[in-house]
């Protein structure tokens, strides 16, 4: 049974396609008000994890509590609570913006629903509410979608790739949105691509890959768990990382896409080699830069890969 605290609670949660472990024995739980964040490279079982605490898939082991509420044995009682906004929803082509919005208002009968108004304003779609959903651009589709799973006024929200194909201002727009879900008692899972989008939202992150949760914590003790330093960035496809794992300062050195991370304690010392060793020739590094450790540093040294690989 959840305890009265956590909006969700996953115990040994496990979902096989064939030989493939999609979600190897997951167990976490999600805190009432709080948004939490699952980062994961591309078939990495997040989706898979999530979508079987929703109820759209059966998993086949583990136990799932969902706001107190016991998944699948309750998950009509659990529907009626929660919104959920996939990465792709097929939409009703020829209806427009406020039909859509209409339209599921009607599926929630034991509920009250949000007005079409409030939801069309919520997410900045005042503009296209009289639109046919086919004519709308990636990102306002998004935004609608977004709409859609707030329509119930859900207890639980679950936001999976939210502001994908958004432009930088309805990106910010959509996290204001769901730091008011947070100002107003609600729970929000999602998942991102962004890392600063992980890192400004989420109160606490799990890194996800190969069906198992790595690591769970906030943003900022993640990044101080792994990163007492900074990092020194710059372009090097011809050589490996691993030549530079010895210089002064240096405690660790990754590469992706070409581009080389080294992580330094003392950075005059590892910057002095680096200039020392193209000046001897034995390296030609361009696009240099030095900057503070990040969430996605942290993602590349657990998972070995960048979040989009």
């Amino acid at each position: 049974m959840a305890v009265a605290t956590d909006a969700i609670r996953v115990t040994d949660l496990k979902k096989y396609y064939g030989q493939t472990k999609a979600v190897d024995g997951v167990t976490f739980a999600v805190r009432q008000g709080e948004i939490f964040g699952m980062l994961g490279p591309n078939g990495a079982g997040k989706s898979t994890t999530i979508e079987m605490i929703e109820g759209l898939r059966q998993p086949d082991a583990g136990g799932i509590d969902v706001l107190g509420l016991q998944q699948p044995r309750e998950a009509n009682a659990i529907k009626e609570r929660i919104g959920i906004q996939l990465q792709t929803t097929e939409m009703y082509p020829l209806l427009s913006v406020t039909e859509v919005i209409d339209l599921f208002r009607t599926f929630y009968r034991g509920r009250p629903t949000q007005s079409t108004e409030h939801l069309i304003h919520l997410v900045g779609l005042e503009e296209k509410r009289d639109t046919r959903s086919k004519q709308l651009s990636g990102g306002q589709k998004q935004r609608l979608s977004v709409a859609l799973a707030l329509v119930n006024d859900p207890d639980l929200v679950f936001l999976d790739e939210p502001t994908t194909g958004m432009d930088p201002q309805a990106r910010r727009q959509l996290w204001d949105v769901v730091r008011d879900m947070k100002a107003r008692g609600k729970t929000v899972l999602m998942t991102t691509h962004y890392m600063d989008e992980a890192q400004e939202l989420c109160d606490r992150i799990a890194v996800v890959d190969h069906g198992k949760i790595l690591e769970m914590d906030t943003p900022i003790a993640l990044i101080h768990k792994f990163f007492q330093d900074v990092a020194i960035e710059f372009q090097d496809g011809a050589t490996d990382a691993a030549v530079y794992q010895n210089m002064p300062g240096v405690i660790s050195a990754d590469t992706a896409n070409g581009r080389v991370t080294l992580h330094s304690t003392d950075v005059p010392r590892t910057m002095g080699a680096l200039l020392a060793r193209e000046s001897d020739g034995q390296a030609n590094f361009s696009d240099l830069n030095v900057r503070n450790a990040t969430l996605e540093d942290v993602f590349l040294k657990l998972t070995g890969r960048a979040l989009r690989d």
